[in-house]
């Protein structure tokens, strides 16, 4: 299960497309502090606020996605690239994994389903994650939580790489990412009323 060229530019791209708001928001700043328009404290608000984020969406990816998250992430290191991921949103995060030693990727595996529970709360609610030394369970729960329509197929490996799009290759990269580190990935039940649940555990458990 091996991710070729098509999958990683799609990944960049979301990459590149979380990143540009923010940044793009700290310029708007810049130019309002640059024409006079602004005695600091609304533009230096909005630059501050835009960096932050930007800066959360850079930590996230660089462990989900970067050589960082392989072998030294913590499970204190991935509750805090959340809770900075998730801050001031409309989704809130229960870290109630226990402490324990993680398997090499398999924090970095429940960063990205953390990403895509996201992605099943278009009113918002809740992510939680739990578990232990048998692996993580992510749960997203709230009014509307469900699978996109094509998270499931591309989850399951059903979509060639050549059809892939922009909301549906996290999906289909997560298990992959998973399996390159030994790792186990079932969505246990994608039809269940208002909740989604990931499971992440070392294959053959």
């Amino acid at each position: 299960m091996v991710l070729g060229i098509r999958a990683v530019e799609l990944l960049c791209s979301r990459l590149c497309h979380d990143l540009v708001g923010p940044i793009g928001a700290v310029n708007n700043g810049v130019e309002l502090l640059d024409e006079g328009g602004d005695t600091g404290g609304e533009a230096l608000d909005l630059i501050a606020d835009s960096a932050e984020t930007a800066s959360a969406r850079l930590r996230l990816y660089r462990v989900a996605l970067g050589a960082a998250g392989g072998q030294s992430l913590t499970g204190g290191d991935a509750r805090a690239v959340l809770e900075g991921w998730f801050r001031g949103g409309k989704i809130r995060l229960d870290w109630s994994a226990a402490p324990f030693d993680p398997p090499p990727g398999l924090l970095k595996a429940a960063l990205l389903a953390a990403l895509l529970a996201e992605e099943t709360l278009p009113r918002g609610g809740t992510v939680q994650v739990t578990g232990g030394d048998g692996g993580l369970t992510v749960t997203a729960s709230g009014t509307g939580c469900a699978l996109r329509p094509e998270m499931g197929p591309a989850l399951a490996g059903q979509v060639a790489e050549a059809d892939l799009g922009p909301r549906s290759v996290l999906s289909y990269a997560t298990p992959r990412i998973a399996a390159g580190y030994g790792l186990s990935f079932a969505v246990e039940n994608p039809g269940g009323a208002g909740e989604v649940r990931m499971r992440i555990q070392p294959a053959g458990t």
